[in-house]
């Protein structure tokens, strides 16, 4: 037999359970079933308003709870309304008020553009050139959140309008101070100082903004003087060309020219330490000499003749004549050589 199936949860057993505890505390026999069912409505709304309370913090993410106006977050890691990644629970409004916010998350700001869409009114500037120049910079900044309760309760719009503002600001005092060539070239002065600048406002403020970066998107001349700044940028590089040219060549040259320097030291060295150890040499050998010649100057002033002698005559061409063959023996390789009879006769008379 067909059997219809009951639901999994029976309302009205519940309600006679439900009729039947408040039985135990007299509220069943006060204003009859009405009452009692007014006491199980507010009971379930109760509950329902009890845990609507409960939230979740995610990673990167912060969480502020107010009770009665007053900020009321427990100790990170607490249950009771924490700010820490995990399930916590808050005293639903109208007691308390809940905000949670992505503070790791990099938001950025354009200045001076939207998109494709210039904005000339925040890009142009006057530089502190002596004769003030304009130019157009456009600006992108990244920050992200550094204190969620500054960032909520201490500035009205503090990533809105009062950005906006502390970074035209910053950039146009940074600018003003800075010649128009040194804004051209040397951007990353500017957006260093920019940040600097910028962030020290922010802080001054109490936004709870950090700025992370801050990037030149386009830094360019007025239209009327482009031609003559490109001519510049042109004249930069080719100058900045030649100085990497010279560089090159330097450190080709400069360590071939220090090991010909060092070279040269040491062959001068060399050269010096033999020409004294020669001229010590010579010195002691006339010591030597001397000294044996003051025992025997007769002898020694033969031997030192000698010794010339030796030194001397195996250079020179000698010539020996001998009457009786008519010849003169030329020492050397020169052999013997016939001397003519005129020549004889003087050598006899000789």
């Amino acid at each position: 037999m067909y059997k219809q199936d009951e639901p999994e949860v029976n309302i009205g057993q519940v309600l006679g359970r439900i009729r039947s505890f408040l039985g135990r505390f007299g509220v069943g026999r006060i204003g009859g079933g009405l009452f009692g069912l007014i006491i199980i409505v507010a009971v379930i709304a109760g509950g329902i308003w009890v845990s609507s309370g409960f939230y979740t913090v995610q990673p990167g993410e912060e969480a502020v709870v107010r009770t009665f106006g007053a900020i009321t977050n427990n100790p990170p890691g607490a249950m009771l309304g924490g700010s820490e990644p995990g399930l916590h629970w808050w005293w639903p409004s109208p007691i308390g008020t809940f905000a949670k916010l992505r503070v790791e998350e990099v938001r950025r700001l354009e200045l001076g553009f939207r998109g494709e869409t210039p904005f000339p009114a925040e890009s142009l500037m006057i530089t502190g050139d002596q004769e003030p120049q304009i130019v157009d910079a456009q600006l992108l900044v990244q920050y992200n959140i550094k204190n969620i309760e500054h960032f909520l309760f201490r500035v009205a719009d503090p990533d809105g309008s009062v950005l906006k503002s502390a970074a035209e600001t910053s950039l146009r005092q940074v600018v003003g101070r800075l010649s128009i060539d040194d804004v051209l070239v040397n951007r990353e002065v500017v957006e260093s100082e920019t940040k600097s600048l910028l962030q020290s406002l922010l802080d001054q403020y109490e936004t709870g903004i950090n700025i992370t970066e801050v990037k030149l998107q386009s830094v360019l001349p007025p239209p009327q003087v482009q031609p003559a700044f490109d001519d510049v940028n042109v004249a930069i590089e080719e100058k900045q060309k030649t100085i990497n040219l010279a560089e090159a060549y330097e450190a080709d040259i400069l360590p071939k020219a220090i090991g010909d320097a060092r070279r040269t030291v040491r062959a001068a060295e060399a050269f010096r330490a033999e020409q004294i150890n020669r001229a010590s040499g010579q010195a002691e050998r006339f010591a030597a000499i001397l000294s044996e010649y003051l025992k025997a100057k007769d002898i020694t002033r033969q031997r030192l003749y000698l010794d010339a002698m030796e030194d001397i005559l195996p250079g020179v061409t000698k010539f020996v004549v001998d009457p009786n063959i008519n010849m003169v023996i030329v020492s050397g390789d020169g052999g013997v050589v016939p001397l003519p009879s005129q020549a004889l006769e003087e050598e006899q008379q000789r």
